[in-house]
């Protein structure tokens, strides 16, 4: 008889534990749809387009109030052309732009290469922030290979309103003498 007693509660016990599980899958199943929901009325996390970018908030880190010029020029010390593709920009701080250089090697044999950034004003060197560049590595320019290359950049809008023209200059240098390996 106490067997059966504990059989009873044994089994009522399982069931219990077994709702317990069903409810709990299915809260965790409800949770995301429930964030997104919460996420839409709220108004944080957006990430689509549908949900407020394409309202004419868009991105609220440029500054559409100013406009920079960004100059670009090349100087080159070894066998090849190097050149921006536009002298300047108009870019407003914040706002994401991509310049492209254009570097021909003019020899018949392998150049290794390294391209050194310089600013003008020296000031503007810390709001101005590359977020993809060739001059972070050594190029490998094959026999008259010509190539492009991207530098993806925007204007910290905490540059100084005094600041108006940046010139982004880049020095190309060969980095192994003719004849001689890389280390």
């Amino acid at each position: 008889m106490a067997a059966n007693l504990t059989d009873r509660l044994n089994g009522r016990m399982l069931g219990k534990l077994l709702v317990i599980a069903v409810m709990m899958f299915g809260f965790g199943y409800a949770l995301v749809p429930l964030y997104k929901k919460i996420c839409e009325l709220t108004g944080i996390n957006v990430l689509s387009s549908k949900d407020g970018l394409a309202d004419g908030i868009g991105n609220t880190q440029v500054d559409k109030s100013r406009l920079i010029t960004v100059e670009f020029d090349a100087n080159s010390h070894g066998p090849w052309r190097f050149r921006p593709t536009v002298a300047s920009l108009q870019v407003h701080p914040g706002e994401m732009t991509q310049i492209v250089y254009e570097v021909v090697n003019t020899q018949a044999r392998a150049v290794d290469a390294q391209a050194i950034p310089s600013y003008a004003p020296q000031q503007a060197a810390a709001y101005f922030k590359k977020v993809e560049c060739f001059c972070f590595k050594q190029q490998t320019l094959q026999p008259n290979e010509a190539r492009q290359m991207p530098v993806v950049f925007f204007i910290d809008p905490k540059l100084p309103r005094d600041v108006t023209t940046i010139t982004l200059s880049y020095t190309f240098f060969e980095i192994t003498a003719p004849g001689k390996k890389a280390a």
